[in-house]
């Protein structure tokens, strides 16, 4: 498995991490299952959000921890805060404060290695952010902090407030989701996917070394569908079906090395709980795409070039 620096830091990680939103349904025998798929296949970074399953995820997560098979102390563990029922936001230090304290409960664990403010609220106060990250870091409950869904303004105005380094930024991003590629590609264009609709987020995080963290890596739209062996895309199937007979790994894995071949360090976030797919998808950062090969799979999803 390859490994990333997590930020401008010593932190080494997996470059592709498990991701827990649909473990809230699974039996725990099933859950445990993922898990360990996950670390044999040489994943060791965990990503959850304390809205999952209305915090459902995080308890089956914890009775994972419990049993023993699983060590806390060979993962990372990350989770994400901020969002409240009735998709409001409040990042308030009693909101964000009693978030963290649900998550440690419901995953029976003692500190987060990261805890990203999920989705920017309108109404956040950068001072009270600042005071409520120094208590979390203070206190041995959190270790980073990052963020998750926020263009470069929004960025800057938490990151010059609090005293920690902002390490992430967990983005969607995916084979047909490439907005802060086409944007970048398109400049000085009247097309539409000159539109830039991200604030050039792609170019900041990498002036920054903020690790963009890739969510939903094989869907497109916004939860519409995945686009692996989907009738939809018979040219961008095909192409990807050719480099996976190449390297000898499923189109899943094609799917996850292209995104880790993008120079951003980027890191991919599974959301998958099957086993198979699980493995599959991780064999991905074994894989160094060539940059033609890059590009083909990019004009196979429907880009162009100007």
């Amino acid at each position: 498995m390859l490994k990333r620096a997590i930020g401008q830091t010593s932190w080494q990680a997996s470059a592709v991490a498990l991701g827990i939103m649909r473990m809230a349904n699974l039996e725990v025998t099933k859950a445990e299952k993922a898990v360990q798929t996950a670390m044999e296949a040489g994943i060791n970074f965990i990503d959850s959000a304390d809205m999952y399953g209305n915090g459902q995820s995080e308890v089956v997560f914890g009775e994972v921890l419990k049993r023993g098979s699983v060590k806390r102390e060979e993962l990372f563990i990350q989770s994400k805060g901020g969002i409240v029922p009735g998709q409001r936001f409040d990042f308030s230090k009693e909101h964000l404060l009693a978030s963290v304290d649900g998550i440690l409960q419901r995953m029976g664990i003692e500190y987060l290695d990261s805890y990203l403010l999920h989705r920017p609220d309108p109404l956040m106060e950068p001072d009270e952010i600042a005071e409520t990250f120094d208590i979390l870091q203070t206190s041995g409950k959190v270790r980073h902090f990052g963020v998750s869904n926020f263009h470069p303004e929004q960025y800057k105005l938490v990151q010059e407030a609090v005293h920690q380094k902002l390490v992430i930024n967990q983005l969607q991003f995916s084979i047909m989701h490439t907005g802060m590629v086409d944007a970048g590609l398109h400049v000085n264009m009247l097309d539409s996917r000159s539109i830039d609709h991200d604030g050039g987020i792609l170019e900041f995080s990498r002036r920054k070394g903020v690790t963009i963290q890739a969510w939903s890596p094989f869907q497109y739209g916004f939860f519409e569908g995945v686009f692996i062996d989907n009738e939809q895309f018979p040219e961008l199937n095909m192409c990807m079906q050719t480099l996976a007979e190449k390297y000898n790994v499923t189109k899943n894995a094609i799917a996850t090395a292209w995104i880790l071949r993008h120079p951003a360090q980027m890191q991919v976030i599974l959301g998958t709980m099957n086993p198979e797919r699980i493995a599959d998808s991780a064999a991905g950062s074994e894989i160094t795409l060539t940059k033609q090969e890059w590009y083909d799979v990019y004009f196979a999803a429907g880009n162009d070039l100007p």
